[in-house]
């Protein structure tokens, strides 16, 4: 993002104060008026945010009016249409498509994050039969703090990787285990031998009594 200045001048009191305007590498630009009050003593007046841009990414650009949105400059359209999740999720962490060898290895070791601790069964044993999945999902994962609490510093590159991985491994198997828990199903744990959307079908509508992929 590339940066000039764009000056706001007060016509009423002759003020007048440079701000950032900032370039994305997509977009309109946009000025920079956080110290707006502390150098000229206002605010800005936008009802609706229609003229306000509310933060900056690095992942994602939308324009809802030309109906676009891209991931790290990928039309979401085709990576709908052209890959898998977990390769969208490579893309959204790393800011590029991985190659082939890039993305085996990115999906063994989400795998290698699947299970889930098994106390956490107990957990999940705890919430009523006929509570809602998504409560229980959100009390869940509120709880995987609890249970990998080793590398929680998210100022550290290696413990948001390490986090974002289990989130990844392990929401499928959350979500199924909330679902069956609501259905009074038993707890079907993952497979090694099937990827990522197989194992979550498996996890969800598997049963005991009958013969599953």
């Amino acid at each position: 993002m590339t940066e000039d200045t764009f000056t706001i001048r007060n016509n009423s009191t002759k003020e007048q104060a440079d701000f950032p305007l900032l370039k994305g590498t997509v977009g309109t630009p946009v000025v920079d008026v956080s110290t707006l009050n502390k150098q000229m003593g206002l605010f800005t007046y936008d009802p609706g945010f229609m003229s306000t841009a509310s933060c900056k990414s690095a992942i994602t650009y939308i324009d809802g009016e030309k109906g676009i949105l891209l991931y790290r400059g990928y039309p979401i359209d085709q990576l709908a249409e052209k890959c898998s999740f977990l390769e969208v999720a490579y893309l959204l962490m790393n800011g590029e498509l991985g190659n082939q060898q890039e993305q085996s290895e990115f999906e063994h070791e989400i795998g290698q994050h699947a299970m889930l601790h098994e106390a956490m069964r107990g957990f999940i044993d705890g919430f009523h039969y006929d509570a809602h999945p998504m409560a229980m999902m959100v009390g869940i994962v509120g709880s995987l703090s609890a249970f990998y609490h080793s590398e929680l510093n998210m100022n550290d590159p290696d413990h948001r990787r390490i986090s974002a991985m289990r989130m990844l491994a392990k929401m499928p198997v959350i979500a199924a285990a909330c679902y069956r828990h609501s259905i009074g199903f038993p707890h079907v744990y993952p497979r090694a031998d099937l990827s990522y959307c197989e194992n979550f079908l498996n996890m969800m509508f598997s049963r005991p009594a009958q013969r599953n992929i």
